[in-house]
């Protein structure tokens, strides 16, 4: 690379102490790490009654769009997608439990990401996040995993119903739960060898293997034109918002616990990669206790809020900041130069639509339990020794999957924590904020169906 090249001087390679091909690498390797959601978000989304070959646009375009506002913008290493967990709220809760059309669940992803930018701009973002005790972030993560993995048994099959224990193992003589018990081997595998892409690369193979089961389609073509965009583009209904039987807090409910997921997943992920590596601080790859953040933070949290309404107006829920950006910064990418490399990876997918109908439920389950894996890692930061700590943390966790419902873990999180640091005469441990949200949760459950 010569000296003063435009891309050097724009991502400011030599400042990062990083190269063109080193970027390159790194942005494939992002891309081979999170491609899986190409295939998982529109079999989730499909579930709501959305046309998957436009929800597939709307995945492949927000994450072109996101990811290279992030590099262009805020010149840092990160890819954006509709997120994991936000895809499972959206479809499963808020129009599988509250009957909500994916239209009006759009609308409020929408709203969402305004509040997102809003409180970015304001700083609320950070003053939120900071208001929140470590152990409520790190058990909402947890949670979500559990909730994620839940998922991936039931739509796999590996867990069925049960009228007199609820619940119970499925029957493997089915080929379609064979298949995903053969999908998890291979996917476990693959993560414990550390190979590169194992998520995409069990799918794929998943797939594979599902065709001479006949579970798997066969594809009639490889490559095509894209599907169309219009069953989902700006289909938001901001009309059938307000239902009487939920009302105007359990509208409040869903938008904040889509902001509060988003944020604690963009927050943790931009902030556990500073204290590693350069990429926010090009003094000493940390950012400092009570030091405001840097520029580049800045502007990362916002090309992050803007992502979220973006897909909303695609088709899409909640695009966030993927934690599984770090794999391309561990193979060496440090500046935007690698997301925008992401980004035109996610591009050429646009055209291998005919692919993702061959991919079976069965295919994307054993991603869904592996990923619950992955958030679950969370749980260990937590101080369970500390019992008005543990409390508030363990409902959080369980409550997600054991009520098949986010917000009931997210709730029950902050209200067992008030309380606990009430009853101590901890109340001034207590930031307001969390005050705000457990009287919210509170009136929410108290007047309304749960």
């Amino acid at each position: 690379m010569e000296n003063g090249s435009f891309l050097d001087r724009y991502f400011k390679l030599r400042e990062h102490g990083t190269t063109v091909r080193t970027e390159i690498i790194a942005g494939i390797t992002t891309f081979i790490t999170m491609a899986y959601i190409i295939f998982v978000n529109p079999l989730i989304l499909s579930n709501t009654g959305m046309d998957k070959g436009a929800v597939f646009v709307a995945t492949i375009l927000s994450a072109i769009i996101a990811t290279m506002i992030m590099g262009l913008f805020a010149n840092v290493p990160f890819a954006l997608a509709a997120g994991m967990g936000m895809n499972a709220f959206f479809t499963f809760y808020v129009v599988g439990q509250l009957k909500y059309s994916w239209q009006s669940a759009l609308a409020m992803v929408f709203v969402c990401g305004i509040i997102n930018i809003i409180i970015t701009v304001t700083k609320l973002r950070i003053m939120i996040v900071k208001a929140i005790p470590d152990s409520l972030k790190n058990a909402i993560g947890a949670g979500i995993g559990l909730f994620i993995a839940l998922i991936g048994f039931v739509e796999g099959g590996l867990v069925v119903k049960n009228p007199d224990t609820l619940v119970q193992l499925g029957d493997f003589s089915k080929p379609t739960t064979l298949l995903t018990l053969i999908g998890l081997i291979i996917t476990a595998l693959l993560m414990v060898l550390r190979v590169r892409g194992a998520i995409l690369l069990g799918i794929l193979i998943t797939t594979i293997i599902g065709i001479p089961m006949g579970i798997s389609k066969v594809p009639t073509a490889i490559v095509s034109l894209p599907p169309s965009l219009a069953p989902t583009f700006l289909k938001l209904d901001f009309a059938h918002l307000f239902r009487p039987e939920v009302g105007i807090l359990g509208v409040i409910t869903i938008i904040v616990a889509f902001s509060l997921a988003d944020t604690f997943d963009t927050i943790g992920t931009f902030i556990g990669t500073a204290r590693r590596t350069n990429v926010f601080d090009d003094v000493n790859g940390e950012i400092k206790k009570g030091s405001r953040f840097p520029t580049k933070m800045d502007r990362a949290l916002f090309a992050d809020a803007i992502a979220t309404s973006m897909g909303a107006l695609l088709g899409t829920s909640n695009v966030t900041t993927y934690v599984e950006s770090t794999a391309g910064i561990s193979a060496g990418g440090r500046t935007g130069l690698a997301s925008v490399v992401t980004s035109i990876m996610f591009f050429l997918a646009l055209f291998f639509a005919p692919i993702v109908g061959i991919v079976p439920a069965q295919a994307t389950a054993p991603a869904l339990i592996i990923v619950g894996v992955l958030m679950l890692g969370a749980v260990t930061s937590i101080n369970f020794d500390d019992f008005s700590e543990a409390l508030p943390a363990f409902m959080t966790v369980v409550l997600m999957p054991f009520t098949y419902n986010i917000t009931n873990g997210i709730a029950a999180g902050f209200i067992f924590y008030t309380l606990v640091k009430i009853v101590k005469g901890k109340a001034k441990e207590v930031h307001p904020m969390m005050y705000i949200f457990t009287i919210l949760f509170i009136l929410r459950y108290a007047f309304l169906k749960a």
